[in-house]
This record gives structure tokens, C-alpha cells and sequence, in this order.
């Protein structure tokens, strides 16, 4: 079975458990898009860096320019098994009616790593917190707050200079709006808004690359990156006392990406 089949069907068995019988899914939309990044390290002193990086992002094969990311952030090694990370992101993106819209992302990371010859494992979990601009505070929470679980295998068996890698992520939201609601198959009534209190998975990622290490302050990283999103959309007056439906969108998507490092 190929990878992107694996994680749309591992997706679906997630999206099972957390429907809880209201709403409806619609079918998966498929993309192919591309990333280009850019990052500078810089040692501060012994274990602790500054990292800064920027970001582009396309869609609808290549043909939309519909994000860009810049930020800073400072990760210190703690010992040879764990590092830790905090930074901040100012995030700019089209929405769905081709408007740029601003977030402001804060996140901080705990790494634990261990080496078994020229095998590298290690697993990340990133606390993120993104704030942005909403219109109706019943169908979206200004101030979402996820989870990010990545766990990565890498190897340095063949070349110093060649890193080769894959990993898996999945994201979990914990406070998404909630609510309760009637359907008798044409609308919905007796509406309730429940707070933000929906928590549900609603990213799982499989990436394939390899890093290049020209030398000791240049490196590419080329990579393939499956992205099945899964999102809730909720459609409420503004009033907050009508629900005119609530659907969870789906997207599998595949982008080609290629990123710079500077280290210093």
C-alpha cells in the first residue's frame, strides 16, 4: 500500500472516533504545491542558538502563491538526549476569498533523541498557540491551541555530507468551538453553543527527504511531504443562536520542498 494511502486510511479511523455522530464529511480534495524555505543559525554560546527563518508556500500545482512565515526562535541542547525550543511566527495567507489574512503564532518544543550507530531516532512535541482575527467567535476560536507530535528517523551511513530521513506527524487541537445541535435531515435546530472545548486530530503528515551538507555553514534539505488535513467548519449567525451547518473538509495534499540553512 502506498504511504499516502497508509495515512488517509490511519486519517479516516481518527475522524471516526471524533464525529460523535454530528456533521457531516465531505470527500477528500487533492493538491499538489510546493515550499521554499530559508533558515540562519547562529551559536549564542555552548548548547544554546538563534534561529531565523522565512517560508513561501504554493497550491493548486504550483499555480498559487497562498502563504508566507517568517520568525525567530532559540532552541538549547540540554544534554546529549534532550533540547528544548520557544520562537514566534507572523504568518500571512490567503483565505478562502483570496484575501490576505495575519496570525501570530508562539510555540515551544521539547526533543528527545537517541543514536544507534548511524541510525538517528527522535521525537518532538511542539505546544503551539496561533492567534487571529475571526469575524464570528461561535465559528472560529481567535486563540487555538494545538499539539504537534513529530517522530523522525535519520541516517548517516552512507555519506558525512548525506543525511537521508522520514518522519510522521500528527497535530491535535484542543479547544475548537463545540456545540449541540438537532438534525432532522434538512436543518438544524435547538442549537447550543458549548464553549471551546472540541478537541479531535486534524493534521497527520509522512515526509521522505534528505539533508546535503556542503560544508560546515551551508546545507539543503529536499524533501516530499504528504499532508492530510482535516478541518471543522461550523456556520452560525452572528448572534450565535442559529447553526446552518457544520461540515469537516478534507485535503490530501503533496508538496515538493526544497530549504537553505546557514549555520554560523
Amino acid at each position: 500500500m502506498k504511504p499516502n494511502r497508509i495515512i488517509f486510511c490511519f486519517a479516516l479511523m481518527l475522524i471516526s472516533l471524533s464525529l460523535r455522530g454530528q456533521g457531516t464529511v465531505n470527500a477528500p480534495e487533492r493538491d499538489l504545491g510546493g515550499r521554499i524555505g530559508i533558515e540562519a543559525d547562529k551559536k549564542l554560546m555552548k548548547g544554546l542558538h538563534l534561529t531565523v527563518e522565512g517560508e513561501a508556500r504554493f497550491s493548486d500545482n504550483f499555480a498559487t502563491f497562498g502563504r508566507y512565515q517568517a520568525g525567530a526562535g532559540l532552541t538549547y541542547k540540554i544534554n546529549s538526549h534532550f533540547k528544548a525550543g520557544a520562537g514566534f511566527l507572523l504568518i500571512e495567507r490567503k483565505n478562502s476569498s483570496d484575501e490576505w489574512k495575519n496570525r501570530q503564532r508562539f510555540y515551544a518544543d521539547l526533543t528527545g533523541s537517541f543514536n544507534a550507530g548511524d541510525w538517528r531516532f527522535s521525537l518532538k512535541e511542539r505546544l503551539q498557540l496561533t492567534h487571529r482575527e475571526v469575524n464570528n467567535a461561535f465559528q472560529n476560536n481567535p486563540n487555538s491551541l494545538s499539539l504537534k507530535s513529530r517522530f523522525k528517523i535519520s541516517y548517516k551511513g552512507f555519506s558525512k555530507n548525506l543525511t537521508p530521513y522520514v518522519f510522521a506527524e500528527a497535530r491535535n487541537v484542543f479547544n475548537d468551538p463545540a456545540c449541540k445541535a438537532n438534525w432532522d435531515g434538512v436543518e438544524y435546530s435547538d442549537y447550543q453553543f458549548k464553549g471551546y472545548t472540541h478537541a479531535y486530530f486534524n493534521r497527520l503528515r509522512g515526509c521522505i527527504g534528505t539533508e546535503y551538507k556542503i560544508d560546515r555553514h551551508n546545507a539543503f534539505d529536499l524533501f516530499v511531504l504528504t499532508d492530510y488535513c482535516y478541518d471543522k467548519n461550523i456556520d452560525t449567525n452572528a448572534e450565535g443562536t442559529k447553526l446552518k451547518s457544520l461540515t469537516y473538509d478534507q485535503g490530501l495534499n503533496i508538496s515538493l520542498g526544497i530549504s537553505y540553512k546557514y549555520s554560523f
